[in-house]
């Protein structure tokens, strides 16, 4: 059952927003990764907000929320603090992966932003305005990166975000589509809850000083199952080794 639910979820983000893996982007960045995310803001029917008043109104309405750190995460330097309540659920979820992935916090660096506020090299259909983007730090720890592209990689093959690697400043900028994601998160939750080995597996980047026991420990199985997923006959693993971890995104 939890299984025909994630299908059937799957299809329907597929067909209702017009995604498919053949334009999901690896986080190179292209315009038609720009039109692709601009398109999914007009579907949602959201609001390019103009100025900081809008993003006032907007967070008292409810349409935005308030994005606050957590233990998983920091805020640095995000003068508004707001975004859509998915980009929130997204960034609580996903950090708290990536720390337990490779030990550190996850940065973010801007979140809703005002056309008025935009910077001067900013595409004409960037969705900051809407509350459906959030940036972050590149890290300068390579386990770290790796963890982070892979899992932004396969979330954008899901159809539920694009992701593009920016250099000037060096960060990630990740578009969040609100319905598609979640409709996945629910269908993980669903699958949990089930039981069902059909909840989609987490990566996780081997650091130095990991073993079997420990990882499996941090993510509450059992060796013998984080073996039989990864295919480990013995107990050796290595630094910068994907390994994934029976459970869900």
């Amino acid at each position: 059952m939890a299984r025909r639910l994630s299908v059937l979820v799957a299809l329907a983000v597929y067909f209702a927003f017009g995604i498919s893996d053949a334009q999901a982007q690896t986080l190179r960045g292209s315009e038609a990764s720009v039109k692709r995310t601009y398109r999914q803001a007009q579907a949602h029917d959201f609001t390019f907000l103009e100025t900081t008043n809008q993003v006032r109104r907007f967070t008292d309405a409810g349409y935005l929320v308030r994005v606050r750190a957590n233990q998983d995460y920091v805020l640095h330097d995000v003068s508004f603090p707001y975004a859509r309540p998915e980009v929130r659920l997204f960034i609580q979820r996903l950090s708290g992966q990536y720390r337990r992935a490779c030990g550190e916090e996850l940065v973010v660096t801007s979140l809703t932003r005002p056309r008025s506020r935009q910077p001067r090299n900013a595409s004409s259909l960037s969705v900051h305005p809407t509350g459906m983007a959030v940036d972050f730090r590149r890290s300068g720890n390579s386990v770290c990166r790796g963890w982070l592209e892979s899992t932004l990689v396969y979330l954008e093959k899901a159809g539920v975000l694009e992701g593009t690697r920016e250099r000037r400043p060096s960060h990630y900028h990740v578009a969040v589509f609100p319905r598609p994601y979640g409709q996945y998160v629910d269908a993980q939750l669903a699958s949990a809850r089930s039981g069902s080995s059909a909840s989609q597996p987490a990566r996780y980047m081997v650091r130095n000083g990991d073993s079997l026991w420990a990882i499996a420990r941090r993510h509450g199985i059992t060796v013998s199952r984080l073996r039989n997923a990864n295919d480990i006959r013995g107990s050796r693993i290595y630094a910068g080794q994907m390994l994934t971890v029976p459970g869900g995104l």
